[in-house]
C-alpha cells in the first residue's frame, strides 16, 4: 500500500518537481576542503571515529576516542561532516601498528588499529548504547556485570567473549575477479567502491584459502581465462567462492562465471587438484544477470564431492556450495554454547528454533532436549538440515520450510508448545509478525542470537512490551578487527 502511493506520488509530481534549494553551511564552524584540529570523543557504528570542531561532529575514519587529529573536510550536512585523517597529532594510548599490508584500503577491517582488548570494550558499549538509546531498556553498570543477581538493577552485559588468537578464523572466502593489465586480479572491494584490491594474504583468512586464490589466478591467466566486467557485462570469471573445514581441512572451490561454459574445464580441474590436493570438491555456479548479487541459481559439481565436512563441538555438518554456514567456527562453538546454556534444558523441553538454517544450533540443542522443531525459509537449508541430523543420527528433530511467522501459527494449531524459542535472525532482525508469533506461543525462555544491535534492540523492546524480561546480554567477537558484533540473549516470560 505504501510503495503504491509513493510511487503515485512520484509520478504525479513528474515535470513539476523544483530544485532543490541547496542548504546554506555558511554558519557551519568548518568549512569543504579546509583543515582543522579536531578532538575525538567516541567511534561511529562503521568504525570511525567521532570528532569535535568547537562543537561540530566530525566523522573520521582511522581515527580512536582521545586523540587530537588534523582533518580535512571532506563532505557537511546541517548537523555534521565527514573528513579525511591527515594526521594524528596525540594518539591514543590503544592505537596499535595494523598488522595488514592492505588494511587502508580494503576496507574489509575495520579496526586493526585499535588494541584487541580494547575492540572488545568497544563491542560491549556498541551493544549496552544501543540497548539504552534504541530499545530504551535499563542496563545495570558494568561494575556489577560478573554479578547474577544484578538483573534487579538492569539488564546484565556481559564483557564481550574474545578470541584467544584474533587472525586466521575466516573459513569462507568470496573473492571478486577482475582484470588489470590483461592479468587477473582478485582480492576486496577499497571501501566504498567497486574497485578490486588485489592481495596474496588476508589475515583474517584461513591460510589455505589465500593458496588457493593464489593458485587459481595463476591458472586463469595461464589457460587464458577473462573476468567479469561490471559496465561491459563481458568476461567471464566472476567470483570465486572458497569453503574450508577448520576441522577436517577439507576444501570446496566454487567458480562464479558469466556463462554456462567453463573453456578448457577439464585442464581446470586437472590443474586445481594438482596444486591444491586439500581440494575435494569443485563447483560451477552460473550467473548471467547484471547484479551485484555474488551467486546464480544453478549450481553444479564438475569434480569430486557435493559438500565438505566440518564440526561444531561433536555435531558433524555437511556444506554444499550455498549452504550458509558459520565463517568463525571457533567462536561459533562458543556462541552456541552460551545458546544452551541460557536455554537451561534439562531433556524434557520442546524447543522451536525460528531462522535454523542448515540446523546448527538445532542439532546443537537437540542433544538436550525432548524435541526440537525447526523452520527456515530457504529449501535448500531444510535439505542441508535434514541431512545433517541424519547424519549425526539425531531423530528428535523436524523441519520445515516456510517463512517462520506463517509456520509457528500452524505447529501451535497441531498442539506444538514451545518451552524455548530460539531466534537467530539476519541483520534486518525479526519480522514483527514472528514477534507477535512468539508472543502468542508464550514459551517461558527466549533465547535470541543476535547479529546486530539495532535490531536486537528494537525486538527486545516489543517482546518486553509482550511481557517478557530481559535478564541477561552476552556479546561475542565472531569477526576481530571489524565493526561486527553477535550477541546471545536471554528473556524469560514474566509470570514464570
Amino acid at each position: 500500500m505504501t510503495t503504491k502511493s509513493s510511487r503515485g506520488k512520484r509520478s504525479g509530481s513528474r515535470g513539476n518537481r523544483r530544485e532543490d534549494k541547496p542548504v546554506d553551511l555558511s554558519h557551519l564552524p568548518v568549512a569543504k576542503n579546509e583543515e582543522y584540529e579536531a578532538e575525538i570523543i567516541g567511534i561511529g557504528h562503521n568504525g570511525e571515529g567521532v570528532g569535535r570542531v568547537d562543537g561540530f561532529t566530525l566523522f573520521i575514519p582511522g581515527a580512536l576516542p582521545g586523540e587530537r587529529v588534523l582533518v580535512k573536510i571532506l563532505k557537511l550536512k546541517k548537523q555534521y561532516g565527514y573528513g579525511k585523517l591527515l594526521k594524528v597529532l596525540e594518539a591514543s594510548s590503544e592505537r596499535v601498528n595494523a598488522s595488514c599490508e592492505i588494511y587502508d584500503k580494503c576496507g574489509g577491517c575495520q579496526l586493526q588499529h585499535l588494541d584487541y582488548e580494547a575492540q572488545i570494550r568497544w563491542k560491549r558499549q556498541f551493544v549496552v548504547d544501543n540497548l539504552e538509546r534504541i530499545g530504551k531498556l535499563k542496563v545495570a553498570g558494568q561494575d556489577e556485570a560478573d554479578d547474577s543477581d544484578a538483573s534487579k538493577d538492569g539488564i546484565v552485559v556481559y564483557p564481550t567473549l574474545g578470541m584467544e588468537d584474533p587472525w586466521r578464523y575466516r573459513n569462507k572466502a568470496q573473492v571478486p575477479i577482475g582484470e588489470e593489465q590483461g592479468g587477473l586480479v582478485g582480492g576486496f572491494y577499497a571501501q566504498g567502491s567497486h574497485r578490486i584490491v588485489d592481495m596474496d594474504k588476508c589475515l583474517i583468512q584461513h591460510e589455505d584459502n589465500d593458496e588457493v586464490i593464489t593458485k587459481i589466478k595463476e591458472i586463469g591467466n595461464r589457460l587464458g581465462i577473462t573476468a567479469y566486467n561490471e559496465e561491459t557485462h563481458a568476461g567471464l570469471l566472476r567470483h570465486v567462492v572458497i569453503k574450508v573445514g577448520f576441522t577436517t581441512g577439507e576444501m570446496m572451490v566454487v567458480l562464479i562465471t558469466n556463462g554456462s561454459r567453463i573453456p578448457n574445464q577439464e585442464q581446470w580441474i586437472e590443474e586445481i587438484r594438482e596444486a591444491l590436493p586439500k581440494v575435494v570438491s569443485i563447483c560451477h555456479n552460473v550467473n548471467k544477470e547484471r547484479t551485484n548479487v555474488i551467486f546464480g541459481a544453478e549450481t553444479r559439481v564438475i569434480w569430486g564431492q557435493e559438500h565438505i565436512y566440518d564440526y561444531i563441538g561433536d555435531v558433524k555438518f555437511a556444506i554444499s556450495a550455498r549452504s550458509f554456514y558459520q565463517v568463525n567456527p571457533i567462536q561459533t562453538e562458543v556462541l552456541y554454547r552460551k545458546a544452551l546454556e541460557y536455554a537451561a534444558l534439562s531433556g524434557d523441553e520442546v524447543v522451536v528454533d525460528a531462522y535454523c538454517g542448515i540446523g546448527t544450533i538445532s542439532l546443537f540443542l537437540a542433544q538436550h532436549a525432548s524435541k526440537v522443531y525447526g523452520v527456515e525459509i530457504v529449501p535448500e537449508a531444510i535439505a542441508d538440515a535434514t541431512r545433517n541430523a541424519e547424519l549425526n543420527e539425531i531423530t528428535n528433530v523436524s523441519f520445515d520450510v516456510g517463512a517462520a511467522e506463517d509456520v509457528f501459527p500452524k505447529w501451535y494449531d497441531a498442539g506444538v508448545r514451545a518451552d524455548v524459542v530460539v531466534v537467530d535472525p539476519p541483520r534486518k532482525g525479526c519480522d514483527e509478525a514472528l514477534i507477535e508469533s512468539i508472543l502468542a506461543m508464550r514459551p517461558k525462555r527466549v533465547v535470541y542470537v543476535s547479529c546486530s544491535a539495532s535490531t536486537l534492540a528494537r525486538d527486545l523492546r516489543m517482546l518486553e512490551d509482550g511481557g517478557y524480561v530481559t535478564k541477561v546480554v552476552q556479546p561475542v567477537d565472531m569477526f576481530p578487527h571489524t565493526v561486527h558484533v553477535e550477541a546471545v540473549v536471554l528473556l524469560v516470560r514474566r509470570e514464570v
